[in-house]
């Protein structure tokens, strides 16, 4: 693969990175801000079906989207160096921290409520609703983080050129700031 064609290929792998990654977290900034707030303030039984139907149908959508973003961070990582390689070396692991706090956190206590819609809640249904709760914080912060370490990625070289050409051009020793700069390329009706 060519070195053109293989900046080309890690830029759109970027790009699909920062999407997936944002995708989870905002789904999960959603529900930790939105939907887990509401099931506080409804009666039980109400929050009961209403989580059990909601966690039915984000099951297949919500692990899609974490696979992906695992998927995409690692091919990042993979085809990055440097700074940019830890990066999202550390976004993938928080990606896989995310995914492994649904599997063997949420989902878990999502099956017990499932059944409580039928059987009726246990007497510390309150302590596992919390840390189902505590789960979901932990798995929006980790997606959230993961999509902010991407983003640095996928930005970084762009800042760092743009930084870089900026202080060629407009550095201290000489003494013109971007005003300057850009008012000699606009045409004034003097000359």
């Amino acid at each position: 693969m060519t070195g053109e064609r293989l900046a080309r290929w890690s830029r759109w792998l970027r790009g699909v990175a920062v999407l997936c990654s944002g995708l989870l977290a905002g789904a999960f900034g959603y529900g930790a801000l939105s939907v887990a707030p509401t099931f506080r303030e409804v009666p039980l039984e109400l929050r009961l079906s209403f989580h059990a139907e909601l966690m039915r149908a984000n099951s297949v959508v919500m692990q899609s989207a974490m696979v992906a973003t695992v998927m995409a961070a690692l091919a990042v990582t993979a085809l990055s160096r440097g700074r940019a390689r830890l990066l999202a070396g550390a976004a993938t692991a928080l990606a896989v921290a995310s995914l492994l706090i649904t599997r063997l956190g949420n989902v878990p206590i999502n099956g017990r409520i499932r059944d409580w819609v039928t059987t009726g809640p246990p007497p510390d249904h309150a302590e596992q609703l919390a840390r189902w709760e505590a789960f979901n914080n932990q798995r929006s912060l980790a997606a959230l983080t993961a999509f902010a370490l991407l983003l640095c990625v996928a930005l970084a070289p762009k800042f760092a050129a743009g930084l870089a050409a900026g202080l060629a051009t407009d550095g201290p020793s000489s003494g013109r700031g971007r005003a300057g700069r850009s008012a000699e390329r606009i045409p004034t009706p003097t000359g």
